[in-house]
């Protein structure tokens, strides 16, 4: 069975020491991967958070394991199209999905057939980071009152982003306009970083966005962050409000990464993935980016990663029945 090309990937494995260090870990059961690539796929477009997260994995896995891992962008369909290519994969360990809580608690209710199960049809590893989220606007806009007051004003003409009907940012947005009685017209992306694009561009006027992507754009002025969707201020943007400060009670996001195989990995393999996992996010490399991109840990290991599913899976569809999501 030949495996398809991927759509985007950017080799960052250690191709000169991965012997030398495979040798002396000895980690991999049964030698894997033995001088095979491993990708690791990510379901959104180049320049999210989800990046900075497998970069920690890639830089962590290289050294614990030695070979070849890669990063491998396939983005679409509120995250989906990942989903399916790594549920209908072989289960040998060569193709690996860094997943999300739109993967498998929100998409499996925005679509009537996502293409997998998301108990089902994957060997689920861990949890690995829950994210900062920022609502960011272009900097026309001095702040959420202004903004709030202007859409009021002409329902359905200020535009948002998201990367998909029934993500996080879609959610959230549906939410917004409900507490705050305004309407405002969706625009749908592959990602967080294409969305920002155009609001950068000034052809979009806001979106809920995961922090990484944004942050250098907010502390550069091209972009104004408005609100975050969190019980306390980020220690990171300590002057942005969050919107339950500003008149909108347990207004909170629930956003995670986790990493998981198709269905039928080696038995020997999901243990030693888990415990790669906690030498990668322990090593003392990767406490700056996890620091500078608003990282928050989560507890580690399968069960942890399968109550957080079954829970946001519930949670999840009740949001969207509340909110009059359908299924596509």
């Amino acid at each position: 069975m030949m495996r398809a090309a991927p759509t985007r990937r950017a080799v960052l494995g250690t191709t000169l020491l991965a012997p030398a260090i495979a040798a002396a870990q000895g980690r991999g059961p049964d030698g894997w991967p033995g001088g095979r690539t491993v990708s690791l796929v990510l379901p959104f477009a180049p320049g999210g958070g989800t990046d900075v997260v497998v970069r920690i994995l890639l830089d962590g896995f290289a050294e614990y394991f030695g070979g070849n891992f890669v990063m491998e962008h396939r983005p679409g369909a509120t995250t989906t199209v990942a989903g399916r290519h790594v549920a209908r994969a072989r289960p040998d360990g060569l193709t690996l999905l860094v997943g999300s809580n739109s993967t498998f608690a929100q998409a499996p209710h925005a679509f009537r057939n996502p293409g997998y199960d998301p108990f089902a049809d994957f060997t689920h590893v861990s949890l690995l980071f829950a994210s900062a989220y920022l609502l960011v606007a272009n900097p026309k806009w001095q702040g959420f009152g202004q903004m709030i007051e202007a859409a009021k004003r002409a329902p359905g003409t200020l535009t948002y982003g998201t990367w998909g009907v029934g993500s996080t940012a879609h959610l959230l947005m549906l939410d917004l306009g409900a507490r705050t009685g305004t309407e405002m017209l969706h625009v749908p992306f592959n990602g967080p970083a294409p969305a920002l694009t155009e609001i950068l561009a000034g052809r979009l006027d806001m979106m809920f966005t995961t922090y990484a992507p944004a942050r250098g754009h907010v502390l550069d002025g091209r972009l104004r962050a408005l609100a975050t969707p969190h019980e306390a201020r980020l220690a990171a943007m300590p002057a942005v409000p969050t919107l339950i400060e500003l008149g909108l009670p347990d207004f909170l996001v629930s956003a995670w990464w986790c990493f998981s195989g198709p269905a039928g990995l080696p038995p020997a393999l999901a243990p030693a993935l888990d415990a790669a996992i906690r030498a990668a996010v322990a090593r003392p490399a990767a406490q700056r980016p996890i620091e500078d991109f608003g990282l928050l840990p989560l507890p580690l290991g399968p069960e942890a990663l399968r109550e957080r599913m079954a829970k946001d899976h519930r949670l999840m569809g009740e949001l969207m029945r509340k909110a009059g999501i359908t299924p596509e």
